[in-house]
């Protein structure tokens, strides 16, 4: 005889929002050029609906701020330029209970690019502005593929994705995005 195990946190059917903030670890690849870490602010909601005992799926909205740093040094100078995009992510994910509390999640996220500012420093720049001011076209729209695990203890939870971008940031290059996000929430029960 089988017996199946239920670690879903919800009833069957049930809804639940989940409001969260936390920050993101941002970066390209892709790209031919190395560059460094953007460290920006995630916050939003998802909403999850429960489908069966250990499998629910979940939507929302985020405000994730993406991007990187580069420089380029030689022995006479030193050229540092940031990348700022920010995005509405959508992401939209199934959920898979393994264990009580602790669930993995894999799923597609379209995002709209909502700002996409440019900066160059040193070397006798200091320039800043919108990616167009430089000659740049920034994609309004990005596609993302998120994997995760979250865990829950109380409605509290704490939730880890790796965001693997699949479309262009800009015109130029094959720049993707390359996001860890790491998030703290609550679920209300509606």
């Amino acid at each position: 005889m089988t017996s199946t195990v239920a670690f879903a946190q919800q009833e069957i059917g049930a809804i639940s929002i989940l409001p969260k903030v936390g920050f993101n670890i941002a970066n390209f690849h892709g790209s031919d050029s190395d560059s460094d870490s953007r460290i920006g602010l995630v916050v939003g909601a998802e909403a999850e609906y429960q489908v069966t005992d250990m499998i629910s799926v979940s939507a929302g909205v985020l405000y994730s701020m993406q991007g990187a740093k580069s420089s380029d040094k030689s022995d006479d100078y030193k050229v540092e330029s940031t990348s700022k995009f920010d995005y509405i992510n959508i992401p939209i994910l199934a959920n898979v209970y393994v264990y009580e509390g602790l669930a993995v999640k894999l799923g597609l996220q379209p995002a709209f690019n909502v700002k996409a500012d440019y900066k160059i420093s040193g070397h006798g720049y200091n320039e800043s502005g919108s990616m167009s001011d430089f000659g740049i076209d920034a994609k309004s729209f990005d596609l993302s593929i998120p994997v995760g695990v979250s865990y829950e203890y109380k409605n509290y939870i704490v939730d880890a994705r790796y965001n693997f971008g699949v479309t262009k940031v800009a015109d130029h290059g094959d720049t993707k995005n390359s996001v860890f996000q790491f998030t703290f929430g609550y679920r209300f029960k509606l």
